[in-house]
């Protein structure tokens, strides 16, 4: 598995799979409906800011030269803690007609490989409580429980 960083040429490969992948997490929470049913403008717009930032970065996964999915990670920085550099897995969505075949494992290998080069001392990951394939995904690629973050609607 290849992660290879995206460009603004990319914008279009990751709005359709961000879109793909904020649609499904409006089952797991009313706090997910999106807006607006054609994101593109705010989607692109977002991205770019992303792209531009300098603690994110967005990658394409690609296998074998066929892009399978994407995933976005930040660096973070905690000066009171002992293990105080992290990478966060802000998103990693694999196309729905390539899930199931080691693609999302592989993808999180690399990202501990990049972690590692960093300086990285952990990786950060959070799903939504009740999307129960996520958690078994995070389970089983020996991510562990850490802390529960909880919202209130107002």
């Amino acid at each position: 598995m290849k992660l290879v960083e995206a460009t603004a040429d990319d914008l279009d490969a990751l709005v359709d799979r961000w879109h793909s992948l904020a649609k499904s997490m409006e089952a797991y929470d009313e706090l997910n409906r999106l807006v607006r049913t054609d994101v593109y403008d705010v989607a692109e717009d977002g991205f770019q800011k992303l792209l531009d930032a300098e603690n994110t970065t967005a990658y394409l996964a690609v296998r074998e030269n066929e892009t399978v999915g994407y995933v976005l990670l930040r660096e973070g920085h905690h000066p009171s803690r002992q293990c105080s550099e992290s990478l966060r897995i802000v998103d990693l969505f694999i196309d729905d007609d390539q899930r199931s075949r080691g693609h999302g494992t592989a993808v999180v290998e690399r990202v501990k490989e990049m972690a590692r080069d960093r300086g990285c001392d952990f990786l950060k990951v959070s799903c939504e409580w009740q999307n129960e394939d996520a958690r078994r995904f995070y389970r089983e690629t020996d991510f562990r429980p850490k802390q529960i973050e909880y919202v209130q609607s107002l």
